[in-house]
């Protein structure tokens, strides 16, 4: 196979384990705080559904206790995903279901972005062998995982979704704002304006936005780095330095991003977003290490 990243040329399974225990946990923490508005679509006013994505054939809204069950499942079946539970039927009932909370809640008008990556991610891992180790079926099974499953692939393709996300974001920023996102006061007014309509909506702004629009001289570097932030996204496929420098400069743009906007994607300022490009594994022994270390030195 032609290897398009140095990234996970081979993958023991419990790499590939921990990043389905740090999503599973995430998106059920996520669907957790986000069930109120989730179930406040059921007040809405039904002319303003329109289905989108793999609900885009639906033409009007469904009972309200299918969208209470169908949140409540999903629910149930995160938790089982997370801890590798009957992976064979959670893992892929979870994805599916996400999915389509995801999709009901933004076919009401509001296309809610930073779903998309974990819903992608958490596809893929609810169809590969996410469960080998560190699960409840690995637990009961006793014995070493299955031979035969590939844990790097599905690591591979992840790193590889989050690359494209970024890079078709830069895209975009090109695309319809062209140089003048960078040259230009785009930046500017899409700060201001979105300051503004915080106000209006008798909310507190953002803290640095009235620093940064009288501080014009500042958005075009800032505008400029975000671009190349985005679009060098694939330099992140060559691993080591390469991809810590990466990601420590995608997670200070999204910081910058809330900063100056109240726009939050949880799913990368938390890292989680990243996982897939780290060993983490490696992470365990040395916790151990580090608290037998402390243990011994305890009185």
């Amino acid at each position: 196979m032609t290897r398009w990243t140095r990234l996970h040329p081979t993958a023991p399974p419990e790499r590939l384990a921990a990043v389905r225990i740090l999503s599973g946990a995430y998106a059920v923490g996520y669907l957790a705080v986000r069930s109120p508005a989730i179930l406040a679509v059921r007040d809405r006013d039904p002319a303003a559904f329109s289905g989108v994505g793999v609900l885009a054939t639906l033409d009007r809204p469904v009972p309200d206790a299918a969208v209470v069950a169908l949140l409540a499942v999903t629910l149930v079946a995160g938790v089982a995903f997370t801890v590798g539970a009957a992976f064979r039927v959670s893992g892929p009932a979870f994805a599916g279901c996400f999915l389509l909370v995801a999709t009901y809640r933004s076919s009401w008008g509001q296309l809610l972005h930073f779903e998309n990556l974990p819903a992608l991610h958490l596809l893929v891992l609810g169809l590969a062998a996410s469960a080998d180790a560190w699960s409840l079926d690995a637990r009961r099974r006793g014995r070493p995982a299955p031979s035969g499953h590939d844990h790097a692939a599905p690591l591979r393709l992840l790193c590889l979704m989050v690359v494209l996300a970024y890079v078709i974001a830069g895209l975009a920023k090109l695309r319809y704002g062209g140089l003048d996102w960078i040259t230009g006061d785009a930046l500017r007014h899409h700060l201001a304006y979105s300051a503004t309509r915080l106000e209006l909506l008798g909310e507190a702004p953002p803290p640095w936005a009235a620093t940064a629009v009288a501080n014009a001289w500042a958005l075009p570097p800032l505008a400029a780095a975000s671009v190349l932030v985005e679009l060098g996204a694939p330099v992140a496929l060559l691993g080591g330095r390469a991809r810590d420098l990466w990601v420590g400069s995608a997670w200070l743009l999204h910081a910058g991003i809330a900063a100056l906007m109240f726009v939050v994607f949880p799913y990368p300022l938390l890292l989680v977003a990243f996982a897939p490009f780290f060993e983490l594994e490696r992470l365990v022994p040395l916790l151990r290490s580090r608290r037998m270390r402390l243990g011994a030195a305890a009185p």
